[in-house]
């Protein structure tokens, strides 16, 4: 007798997704379609959970919003919206970052099922930990333009989201981004910086720092028109550790600003207000007199190209004509030096009347749709490129950086959103074992797909989340690492934990780092050695939130790298290989939010990363995490792979595809 069926579902399937709760993260891109394709699949009860509210930038692709929606809850309006399809269904919403404590393992718990569409990495390890815990499937995903990859993750049986290590955010001394910039992103990093510094009021202070890319573009910068941070100065380093041999020197340098005798320390946003924000005193000072104080520094340019200085006068005696490359939209064109200089003498001037307007003591932030401050970092970056010989970009490539804006297709969040469902229902009809992981990718493989599935990789058994028994050694200087440092760089930013209680092993159960407020805030500003911790000492991490217990193997090391606080033994960054171009290591970051902001963790970085390129068809272990890269033939490796140039074995497909099969090159079948 034929099964009997509710529309195209069987009806044992149908029934199953009527009455499971699912929990939907994130409702940006992706989460639009998949929110749209769960309800008209016939999933009744849906809570979906995201901190974002909705941008006018989100209205392209973001189709459940509408102009009169922005500034709201898109998990709210996409409730409201999706109802509209189908109005039985029983869909909550949540204003609020997955993060909260409130949403604990027992709140997991009431799920069948997660889905994930988010867009940055720490609430993405936050899920897939509460999802270990929960012992509730996970379905990962995630896009970048044209590129896109669906993957499931179950306790026990598959790889979790961070069993392969990902690559480290990339970092810049600060003292490149102020002395010595290489790359445009410098330039456009000290612009952003420059604007934050003119605009707020804050002492000078001078001293090395490091700077984590992702970690700045999420910050308001409007240092010229904004809030103090004394870490983002853009004068000259004169701590600058290669000015000198003598350590003890450079100590020197970097103390000297309170010894200045009678030279008076202003800052950068009274300097200007002293000046009515001229634009001719700005000009100079930033890309004149600053670029000669760095020529006086004769060692930094022994081995490298000296720059340029740029005079206001002698720019606008040759600049009569606007010079102007490229062709197209407006914002596409590179205009030359005297037309930079010209935009930011505008842009001051726009900036400095919206300042007078706000009154005393108001503020600017940085915003990249905001005209005046994009056209103010767009010059100012541009000038600093021509100064140290880099070929300027235009507008519309310094917003996509400036504004770590990430590449959004509505078509791929369809795609992407219609497999999530796909691999949905196999779980729900208890059919995990046929899960894959699935690559969308930019062009046909030699089979005419676009399409690939992989089968999933098993847990690693060196993951430091999933593991029976997680552990880690971790290399760090016990005399110069703070315990602040221990809980906010290593625990809570390298393995993220969200409240994490730190117990020495040392006989007496000492409590060095506790969750509870106000229990050891003592502790912060004290070294790990002055708790007795030395090489070998080993740290019990829990994170009672998480549900998960981590072990810290400490080796004491003193000649760590420059400008490196700890170092994980065994650990990723160093072994991921240089990506062979852009097109094949483009990163994905779920949702493709085109603002720095999270849509469900507060303040956490915006990232791009997981996604692979695959071109075979044949069915293949597969990392979870799409920590994988192409050799130069085509064919997938694993990252050890990549390293040793030995082929990874690929595991033989499930299904030999039959010649009928070739008509349906782009159809992945659904048991």
């Amino acid at each position: 007798a034929p099964l009997s069926s509710v529309g195209s579902l069987r009806k044992e399937l149908a029934d199953s997704l009527s009455a499971c709760r699912v929990l939907v993260v994130g409702a940006g891109g992706i989460g639009c379609e998949l929110l749209k394709n769960l309800v008209l699949t016939g999933f009744k009860n849906i809570e979906v959970i995201d901190l974002d509210t909705i941008d006018v930038s989100n209205l392209n692709r973001q189709f459940l919003f509408q102009k009169k929606h922005v500034g709201k809850s898109k998990a709210q309006v996409a409730k409201e919206s999706v109802l509209q399809f189908c109005p039985t269904a029983n869909i909550t919403a949540y204003h609020d970052s997955i993060m909260n404590p409130d949403y604990n393992v027992e709140f997991f718990r009431n799920f069948m099922l997660v889905m994930n569409a988010l867009d940055n990495r720490a609430a993405r390890n936050h899920v897939n930990r509460m999802c270990l815990a929960a012992d509730i499937p996970l379905i990962e995903s995630g896009t970048a333009g044209y590129l896109g990859q669906v993957t499931v993750i179950k306790k026990g049986l598959t790889e979790c989201y961070e069993c392969q290590p990902k690559p480290t955010q990339k970092t810049f001394p600060g003292c490149t981004i102020r002395n010595t910039p290489s790359e445009p992103i410098h330039c456009i990093v000290w612009a952003k910086y420059l604007f934050k510094d003119m605009f707020y009021c804050w002492e000078v202070e001078i001293k090395p720092m490091i700077v984590t890319i992702q970690f700045y573009f999420n910050l308001h910068l409007s240092q010229l028109f904004g809030e103090e941070d004394a870490d983002q100065e853009v004068s000259p380093d004169t701590a600058d550790p290669e000015l000198s041999w003598n350590p003890a020197d450079t100590e020197a340098r970097a103390t000297a600003s309170d010894q200045d005798g009678d030279i008076k320390r202003v800052s950068t946003k009274d300097w200007a207000r002293s000046t009515g924000y001229d634009a001719v005193k700005l000009f100079n000072k930033l890309f004149k007199d600053d670029i000669q104080y760095l020529l006086t520094m004769d060692k930094l340019w022994k081995k490298r190209k000296a720059p340029l200085p740029l005079d206001w006068l002698e720019i606008q005696k040759l600049g009569k004509i606007l010079e102007v490359t490229g062709t197209g939209l407006k914002d596409q064109q590179v205009l030359g030096v005297a037309g930079y200089s010209q935009l930011f003498s505008r842009s001051v001037e726009t900036l400095r009347s919206m300042l007078a307007d706000k009154g005393d003591g108001a503020e600017l932030v940085w915003d990249k749709d905001d005209p005046p401050a994009m056209d103010f970092v767009t010059a100012a970056a541009n000038l600093r490129m021509h100064i140290f010989s880099m070929n300027m970009k235009s507008r519309f490539d310094i917003k996509s950086m400036a504004g770590n804006i990430i590449p959004a297709i509505a078509t791929t969040n369809a795609v992407i959103a219609g497999l999530i469902v796909l691999e949905a229902l196999k779980i729900l009809s208890g059919d995990v074992e046929q899960c894959r992981t699935i690559f969308l990718n930019k062009q046909p493989n030699p089979r005419k797909k676009l399409l690939v599935p992989c089968a999933l990789d098993p847990p690693s058994a060196n993951c430091y989340v999933c593991a029976s028994k997680p552990e880690v050694t971790v290399k760090l200087n016990v005399h110069k690492t703070l315990v602040l440092a221990l809980q906010d760089k290593i625990l809570k930013e390298k393995f993220g934990m969200v409240a994490p209680d730190v117990q020495i092993e040392d006989g007496k159960g000492t409590i060095l780092i506790s969750s509870e407020e106000g229990e050891t805030e003592a502790n912060n500003s004290k070294f790990l050695s002055d708790f007795g911790i030395r090489h070998g000492s080993r740290l019990q991490v829990d994170d009672f939130l998480q549900d998960y217990t981590l072990l810290v193997n400490v080796i004491h090391c003193e000649d760590l790298e420059k400008d490196v606080e700890f170092e994980v033994v065994g650990d990723a960054p160093d072994k991921a290989p240089t990506p062979p171009s852009a097109q094949e290591d483009k990163n994905v970051a779920n949702g493709n939010k085109d603002s720095a902001e999270p849509s469900t963790s507060s303040k956490a970085p915006a990232e791009q990363d997981d996604v692979l390129i695959v071109d075979s068809d044949e069915e293949e272990p597969s990392s979870s995490t799409m920590d994988v890269r192409m050799d130069s033939g085509g064919h997938k490796r694993k990252l050890h792979d990549a390293e040793t140039g030995e082929a990874s074995a690929k595991r033989q497909r499930l299904d030999q595809p039959s010649a009928a099969d070739e008509d349906d090159d782009d159809i992945i079948a659904l048991d």
